[in-house]
């Protein structure tokens, strides 16, 4: 795969040369070209004026928000076994650098171009003693140049889905020699260390430690404070409410259509929807398609002004990060991207919340939605009318409801204690 690797690289290399014209904009991918564009110096210079040669430094890489989630839970649980390790984060999506601003961590930035020149100058000054990949995001150049140096690569909370793309050829020849530069892959579950043994990470060092991303999620919904200005106004007005988390387009053309059949059946019901991207134009949008619709309808900023959720029929959440938080207000779950080939988003916050989860045909992507169906604490649907009979059954059928509520709040609670046991593996990696 030796020409797979030079058109790799310069594919890349493309990239980088057209990145100053991308990051033009103000829209996501600008904002992301436009971050890129400075993660080398911003990384560097922390690694030469600020790195404490005295202290162990891990760099923890992880895509998105998700995946961040994965990876804040094995930082927290590292700082309390190795509480003066420095620890570097990267990202790659926009979505991500709010999440990582509150991350407990030295210095937080986009990855770097996978540039050979560029990540070896960055490893070069950061210096970490181990490199941490979460779910199944592997760069080839940066595992080379870490190989190269004799730094450790571990991956976190990794999972394939078996519909991931990763696992057809000529991806799965190309990124074979990645995997196989792995010093340990902590998988979820047996499949997903049965599959990346397939991708070429060698059995002796696959161990099953679980999702990291349970013991983060759980954490947080047990310490939601009910008097907060963006979930105080829900309990005072508790009236049946769904909450749609992570929705795309493709979600909400069935979703508003269920709607409308479940409010004429049971009257009073409140949405509460938090777009995958709530940009200012979708919020906007999505407001109008509403109202239009007849739904009295305000955005959270607007809640939260009034501290008044009284007569709002929907109410559409216009940034990220509350969403976990708001699954707590809620009586039935929603999880998009389930109409999308990206498949479906988190089901792990809505179970935590102790809500019965609804998603689209879409979801193999995601173990823990597959075992939630498995528990009766979940229902996939493929249309709009079966999205309002499954509503509608748990609204309608409270005992059925708290059952499927228990056994999500019982796969939480089953499957907590992945984020220690993933330091477990990795704490001698760290060394002295």
């Amino acid at each position: 795969m030796f020409q797979g690797r030079i058109v790799y690289r310069f594919l890349v290399g493309v990239a980088r040369c057209v990145a100053p014209i991308l990051g033009t904009g103000t829209g996501k991918i600008a904002r992301g070209f436009k971050g890129k564009l400075v993660a080398h110096e911003v990384l560097a210079k922390w690694g030469k004026e600020k790195r404490d040669p005295h202290r162990a430094t891990v760099w923890v890489h992880a895509p998105s928000v998700g995946e961040s989630i994965q990876a804040c839970a094995v930082i927290e649980a590292l700082r309390a076994r190795i509480p003066r390790v420095q620890v570097v984060f990267t990202h790659f999506s926009p979505s991500a650098v709010e999440f990582s601003g509150r991350m407990p961590v030295e210095v937080f930035s986009y990855l770097p171009w996978d540039l050979i020149r560029t990540t070896g100058s960055v490893l070069d000054a950061v210096r970490p003693d181990l490199l941490i990949f979460s779910k199944t995001e592997v760069w080839p150049v940066l595992i080379s140049e870490a190989q190269k140096r004799s730094i450790p690569v571990a991956l976190v909370g990794g999972s394939v889905p078996s519909n991931a793309g990763r696992l057809r050829q000529p991806i799965r020849s190309f990124m074979r020699a990645t995997w196989q530069g792995l010093t340990l892959a902590c998988a979820i579950a047996d499949d997903d260390a049965n599959r990346l043994q397939s991708l070429g990470v060698s059995p002796e060092v696959i161990s099953v430690t679980g999702d990291p991303a349970v013991d983060a999620v759980a954490q947080r919904v047990s310490a939601v404070d009910v008097t907060a200005n963006h979930l105080a106004p829900f309990y005072s007005d508790n009236r049946p409410t769904v909450i749609a988390g992570s929705t795309w387009n493709t979600d909400l053309k069935r979703l508003l259509v269920a709607l409308e059949i479940v409010r004429t059946v049971v009257g009073e019901i409140r949405i509460v929807i938090a777009p995958h991207e709530p940009s200012d134009f979708g919020v906007s949008n999505l407001c109008e398609r509403l109202e239009k619709r007849s739904w009295s309808t305000r955005t959270l900023k607007e809640v939260e002004s009034i501290a008044s959720v009284s007569g709002v029929d929907a109410v559409i959440i216009d940034r990220v990060g509350v969403l976990p938080d708001l699954y707590t207000v809620g009586h039935i779950g929603y999880v998009g991207g389930g109409f999308h080939r990206a498949g479906v988003h988190s089901v792990i916050e809505p179970a935590a919340a102790r809500l019965p989860i609804i998603f689209g045909p879409q979801y193999r992507n995601s173990s823990a939605a597959i075992d939630l169906l498995k528990e009766g604490a979940a229902k996939v649907v493929t249309d709009a009318e079966g999205l309002a009979d499954s509503l509608l059954s748990w609204l309608e059928d409270t005992k059925e409801r708290s059952y499927a509520a228990n056994r999500a709040f019982g796969y939480i609670q089953a499957h907590k204690g992945a984020a220690e046991r993933t330091v477990d593996a990795l704490t001698h990696l760290v060394g002295p």
